[in-house]
């Protein structure tokens, strides 16, 4: 059977595979399509960085149910976290679009598609820029531990908050430079996480003399968050593992820069999971056993972050110090992969009219091929989301509360409108076959529960430095993309628009390559 074009009309023989069905999804070939599976793996498995998550949140994780909440916690919170990648990696390889998760609600909703495609996307938006606002707020906390060790300045919030907005930027300019500088960094930092992993968990293994007994790993319980309950301290206490576990959205929204899309995109989404259950799992075994010295002293460590203290009294501090770099580096690579799939989120949604000032953030550098104004866009609004963290000493837990509820809302949508009666959905060649139903229910209970489970208190008393406030960030922005739909989206957003026919789509291609060329000449 021969390929059709948006138009219905047979697609040109000389278009590969990727657009022409690109070109049945009703969109252009604007960016630069040089991404293969293995990179697209590898920007997804960067933004979960179990380096970064795990670690930045391992503090929460001491507090909110110890060692034995954390470990038992990540393998749970992973296996549930498989699931609910699952149901998005068959709807994936269906429809593999820039535009990801809001493309897909427009398509399978039976009814009022435009509307399901708005707050999709407007909760994928919001988790996007949180999530990159918790990767790179964590890396400044370590690199503000690090100076304080090297250099003795005083980790201070005005600190942490400055290496914070530096960091946004070098990653703005980073991404400014195109994909395949990002796809050869990605590449690196998925090998870099792998050995770092590698190298921490051989050395806290190897070199210490003493280690904490297995019954401390695997079963000690802490409790400081003030609340009396366990079952509900162990309930709040899955945010740590829950937050690592998000991100790899991101292969969906590299869909239109990947080679062979229809199946390296959801091969992509599941791998970045699998593999970060597996290594992360050894990661927080392998730091946990390393915690000879008082538990507490580590909890109050005075360069604000605890594995570090946990390192240097495992094997000194130059030891502690050098694990502290390899962790670094992979943070910074994390925080890179994440502007790039928050700024691919933003264009596709502004390709669509869907962001206001759309005409600005829809826009291909001729020379990279990339959305260089929604790179910006996206540190920008990162920038301000962690700022609050000036005043407030549980603002990073909430903007990794704001993340994880947005991320996953946004992620569960699709399949629940995929399981809805009625939904016609033709599998792509990557498929779940007869368990796709079973999947896909168990991934939306799943999501529901954790939803409501991470905007409650995490600690007690609640007070404003103690307050949770990833209700209100979420309020408000479901409070405006409602507000928003009911006097004005409703009337002109008919989901995500097409770009015209066969030949437009060719004519938007080929001015883009005179473009490109142009550039190249000069």
């Amino acid at each position: 059977m021969q390929d059709s074009g948006s138009n219905g009309n047979p697609a040109p023989s000389n278009l590969d595979a990727d657009t022409r069905k690109l070109h049945s999804l009703g969109y252009a070939q604007e960016l630069r399509r040089s991404l293969s599976g293995f990179s697209n793996f590898a920007v997804s498995f960067t933004i979960i960085s179990i380096l970064s998550g795990a670690l930045t949140l391992y503090y929460y994780g001491m507090t909110t149910g110890g060692p034995a909440e954390m470990v038992w916690g990540w393998l749970f919170v992973g296996i549930m976290t498989t699931v609910v990648g699952l149901g998005m990696a068959e709807i994936s390889s269906a429809f593999p679009t820039a535009g990801g998760l809001y493309y897909w609600s427009a398509k399978l909703a039976k009814r009022k598609g435009a509307a399901w495609s708005w707050f999709t996307g407007w909760f994928n938006l919001l988790g996007q820029v949180a999530i990159t606002a918790g990767i790179d707020f964590g890396f400044a906390t370590f690199f503000t531990a690090f100076l304080n060790l090297t250099t003795g300045l005083q980790a201070t919030k005005g600190t942490v908050l400055i290496v914070y907005a530096i960091t946004l930027l070098v990653h703005g300019l980073l991404n400014n430079f195109g994909v395949r500088l990002v796809a050869i960094l990605s590449n690196v930092s998925a090998w870099w996480h792998i050995a770092g992993v590698t190298v921490i968990v051989a050395v806290l293994a190897l070199i210490p003399t003493h280690h904490a007994s297995a019954a401390f790993v695997f079963t000690k319980f802490v409790n400081e968050t003030g609340f009396h309950s366990i079952f509900y301290v162990i309930l709040i206490g899955l945010l740590m593992a829950q937050y690592t576990f998000t991100g790899y959205d991101a292969s969906a929204h590299m869909s239109e820069e990947t080679v062979g899309a229809e199946m390296k995109v959801p091969r992509g989404i599941v791998n970045s999971i699998l593999v970060s259950l597996v290594a992360g799992f050894v990661l927080i075994v392998g730091v946990t056993f390393a915690i000879t010295n008082n538990y507490q002293s580590a909890l109050a460590s005075p360069t604000g972050v605890p594995p570090v203290q946990i390192w240097m009294d495992a094997i000194g501090r130059h030891g502690g110090e050098l694990l502290l770099v390899i962790a670094m580096v992979a943070q910074f690579f994390c925080g890179m992969a994440s502007v790039t799939a928050n700024s691919r989120m933003v264009y596709a949604f502004s390709r669509d009219g869907a962001v206001p000032g759309s005409r600005i953030w829809h826009h291909i550098n001729p020379r990279t091929r990339t959305p260089t104004r929604s790179i910006w866009f996206a540190v920008v609004f990162a920038f301000i989301l962690g700022v609050p963290s000036y005043w407030s000493t549980a603002a990073y837990g909430a903007v990794t509360s704001i993340a994880t509820i947005g991320l996953y809302i946004a992620y569960i949508i699709p399949t629940l409108l995929r399981r809805l009666p009625g939904t016609r959905f033709e599998n792509g060649p990557w498929n779940l076959g007869r368990w796709s139903a079973f999947i896909g229910w168990v991934g939306i209970a799943w999501v529901a529960f954790i939803t409501v489970l991470f905007m409650l208190p995490e600690v007690s008393p609640i007070n404003r430095d103690t307050f949770n406030y990833a209700p209100v960030a979420v309020l408000v922005v479901l409070g405006y993309a409602g507000i928003y739909w009911a006097v004005s989206a409703r009337k002109w957003f008919t989901g995500p628009r097409t770009q015209g026919t066969e030949l437009e789509l060719e004519a938007i291609e080929y001015r883009l390559e005179e473009a490109e060329e142009l550039e190249e000449t000069f």
